[in-house]
């Protein structure tokens, strides 16, 4: 039996958005919610998508975008407006039609990560911007993730390695503008949390420290232009000299190629 039969993805996704109403998966999201705002409010455009397990978690809110979009692997009753129901891996949009495409541990949770990183950027116009959240496995969240057999909450993802992510994206086109690592909390539920809290605000400014809880990747897709064609000769469309007859006939030759009489 393979992977994606054994594993059954949709109660991953349950387990994993009641994960962020507790204290620690409310500070992660809260942590992912300011960095997202801070590196992507300057970007403007018409449509705006964000890819996830929920369409309860958005993300870059404070973007000035015409349109923005979610999407959701399940249906629920009295889903609201701007919300698609499709998998990650086959999304229900036209290609080139987003400027902005946010994937909130979308591949973390697949069976098939390889294939929404593709969607991703499929969906993408050129120039346009993907933002890629995953858990990050060298860090105390990844040992935890290697020890533990609970598949609840974020232990039931992946951990993907960022610098697999990259090399995908590059593979597709893409130039890494920023990659990061944050929230430098231990995964533990805690009930006293400002010393955690002062020591994480210390770390997160350090973008060179890779030990993070998670990390985002920010990336633009690359437009190749085309090298414009040499045009090609034929011979239908040489424009003949003027003259009564080929080419050579005004100097005196005529078209039988006999000798004038001047030098007979």
């Amino acid at each position: 039996m393979s992977e994606p039969d054994a594993v059954d993805y949709s109660a991953r996704h349950e387990s994993f958005e009641r994960w962020f109403q507790t204290p620690l998966g409310r500070a992660l999201l809260a942590d992912q919610r300011r960095f997202v705002d801070a590196e992507l409010q300057r970007l403007t455009g018409a449509r705006q998508l964000q890819v996830g397990i929920s369409h309860r978690l958005p993300l870059a809110s404070g973007t000035d975008f015409s349109q923005k979009i979610m999407t959701t692997p399940r249906w629920y009753p009295h889903i609201p407006d701007g919300v698609a129901i499709c998998d990650s891996d086959e999304l229900a949009f036209p290609g080139d039609s987003m400027d902005l495409v946010v994937l909130h541990h979308t591949a973390d949770f697949s069976p098939y990560p390889h294939q929404v990183i593709r969607e991703a950027a499929r969906v993408l116009r050129g120039e346009g911007t993907m933002a890629l959240f995953g858990f990050n496995p060298l860090s105390l969240w990844g040992a935890r993730k290697l020890i533990t057999r609970s598949s609840e909450g974020p232990w039931g993802g992946r951990f993907l390695l960022r610098g697999r992510m990259e090399d995908w994206l590059r593979l597709l086109g893409f130039n890494v503008e920023a990659s990061v690592t944050r929230f430098f909390r231990t995964p533990l539920q805690r009930s006293g949390r400002k010393p955690l809290s002062r020591i994480d605000s210390r770390l997160s400014g350090n973008r060179l420290l890779p030990v993070g809880a998670y990390y985002c990747i920010l990336a633009k897709k690359r437009v190749h232009a085309r090298l414009p064609r040499r045009p090609v000769w034929r011979q239908n469309k040489v424009i003949a000299l003027p003259g009564t007859g080929t080419v050579g006939a005004s100097r005196g030759c005529s078209r039988s190629g006999a000798l004038p009489d001047k030098l007979k």
